[in-house]
């Protein structure tokens, strides 16, 4: 092979094979140089594999650039196009990735200077205090040092899982156990696929370990946010991945199963099942998996109940329960929300919320819920997560099948689907980082319009100061750099949110005194800052 020898020498083997398929496109016009190859390869890879992948490469660039390439739909193209044996996969990839982490930090580095600002936004100057502001900010570049610092030690795992074949090596090392110690029964793709998903989810959940610790019994309670005792976060841990556990094996099987069974066709039926997933996700979620965190409790007779009850049937609202939820177990971070089907549905309130406000301010925040179903914004969110989902199968079925991705990351006689949805899903992520973009433009807007509602039911002044109140009270962002948001945020910041209600403050509606109310006996304060408004 002349200079490849040489180059191929220093080469480990899955390297080599890696190498070669790579020039498969520079000697295939030369049969000696095949041969040569061929040769080559004989104690790496099987000979017919490398022959099969030959002969694509010369029927690739038959049919992507002649004429028959017409007589193909356009995801049929795209599938042959990109299936080339030079196609820079790993490269690629890698470049993905790590341009994620620099356009982030970047983006981090913008939200930072707005943070070491020493002034309140003028909608605020009235309203927050100099000395809760300054912890906010404080609070916001210590989140920014937090998240460029985790972001790096999550790309420094990419680079090293890419660079030292971890996905065959896994893969190789599940099969080997399944081989050993499970039935024959159980030796197929969808087992094989199963044991190794959950392995890499535990993996991944050591190797996020450090971060996780670090932000909640570090960051959390420098500021006194933390409320989680080490038992409760571990508890937390083991309950989730029993979940884990039990969960990912049906839903991964059957993701499989219906790929396996359908081949070609799949986008359709992968689509409805997973449509179907959702709908039972959020129905189940508050039922079933909720309260093995969280006690719901009904909402006791009073002012409040009588009131949203009210709000609830002058618009004609299905309200079939109305629930408290313990957050202050974890948290003292206020929130409120409904769920359920469209003809019956369940609100729930946190108990910090209730603390923490007046009625009618809350009253003020369901309107501002309500708003979201009055408008249509679920179901039109819910619509487009269906499509979102079909663009992504339709997609998939490009990448399914493409050997020179899975070549790229060391799998060169196997080409498990779920290898082929990993590695598709980080093919896909410039694509998912714009269509991140959007959804935040259309999620902004659902909010402001939201808001206008509340605001057309009469609770304008209401709405305004309870949003300043649960900024105030958790820390969180009240300004942003505009790039930052665009990005990051799905809700529009403190600022824009007031100046969209066209709020005029009358008196102040936080101090000194009124933050010492939310410290503890150590003068801690006691609210936990999400840097986003959730309501």
């Amino acid at each position: 092979m002349g200079v490849y020898d040489e180059q191929a020498a220093e080469l480990s083997k899955p390297d080599l094979a890696r190498y070669i398929f790579e020039q498969v496109d520079r000697i295939k016009d030369n049969p000696e140089a095949v041969q040569q190859a061929l040769a080559t390869m004989q104690s790496h890879v099987p000979l017919d594999l490398l022959r099969t992948r030959v002969s694509e490469a010369v029927q690739n660039d038959e049919e992507v650039c002649g004429l028959n390439a017409f007589d193909m739909d356009f995801l049929q193209r795209l599938a042959r196009y990109l299936d080339r044996p030079l196609f820079p996969w790993r490269k690629l990839i890698l470049g993905f990735s790590i341009g994620q982490y620099i356009f982030e930090s970047f983006l981090t580095l913008r939200q930072y200077r707005v943070l070491q600002s020493t002034k309140p936004p003028a909608v605020l100057a009235k309203e927050i205090s100099q000395e809760t502001f300054d912890k906010s900010q404080a609070y916001g570049r210590a989140k920014a040092q937090f998240e460029i610092i985790s972001g790096l030690w999550a790309q420094i795992q990419n680079v090293a899982f890419i660079q030292y074949d971890v996905l065959p090596k896994l893969w190789s090392l599940t099969g080997d156990l399944l081989l050993r110690w499970a039935p024959a029964r159980f030796s197929g793709e969808i087992s094989h696929s199963i044991v190794f998903v959950l392995s890499f989810i535990v993996i991944q959940q050591v190797l996020s370990m450090p971060t996780r610790v670090y932000n909640t019994f570090v960051l959390e309670e420098k500021f006194g946010f933390n409320k989680q005792t080490p038992a409760l976060f571990i508890t937390d841990m083991v309950k989730t991945n029993l979940l884990t556990f039990a969960l990912v094996p049906p839903i991964l099987a059957a993701f499989l199963k219906i790929i396996q069974k359908t081949g070609n066709q799949f986008v359709f039926y992968l689509w409805v099942f997973a449509a179907g997933l959702q709908l039972f996700t959020t129905t189940a979620y508050p039922i079933f998996i909720q309260p093995l965190f969280n006690k719901l409790s009904p909402l006791e007779e009073g002012e409040l109940k009588t009131k949203v009850n009210g709000l609830a049937a002058a618009h004609k609202f299905p309200l079939q329960d109305l629930f408290v939820i313990d957050g202050s177990k974890r948290s003292a971070h206020s929130n409120a929300y409904f769920y359920g089907l469209p003809w019956k549905k369940h609100i729930v309130i946190y108990d910090t919320l209730i603390e923490k406000t007046d009625t009618d301010e809350i009253i003020a925040i369901l309107a501002h819920e309500l708003g979201h179903w009055k408008l249509g914004h679920t179901t039109r969110l819910f619509g487009i997560g269906q499509a979102h989902l079909l663009y992504v199968f339709s997609l998939f079925s490009v990448f399914l099948n493409n050997k020179s991705l899975y070549n790229a990351f060391g799998f060169y006689t196997q080409y498990p689907i779920i290898i082929g949805f990993i590695l598709f899903s980080d093919a896909l992520s410039p694509m998912d980082t714009v269509i991140k973009l959007l959804l935040n433009i259309l999620s902004r807007k659902f909010e402001f319009e939201a808001d206008d509602f509340a605001k057309s039911l009469g609770f304008r002044s209401e709405l305004a100061s309870s949003l300043i109140k649960l900024h105030a009270q958790n820390l969180s962002t009240m300004d942003a750099d505009w790039m930052y948001a665009s990005y990051h945020f799905s809700h529009p910041h403190l600022s824009e949110r007031l100046k969209a209600l066209d709020w005029k403050p009358k008196e102040a509606l936080t101090s000194e005194k009124d933050a010492d109310k939310n410290k503890d006996e150590d003068g801690v304060a006691t609210a936990t800052a999400t840097g986003r408004d959730e309501l």
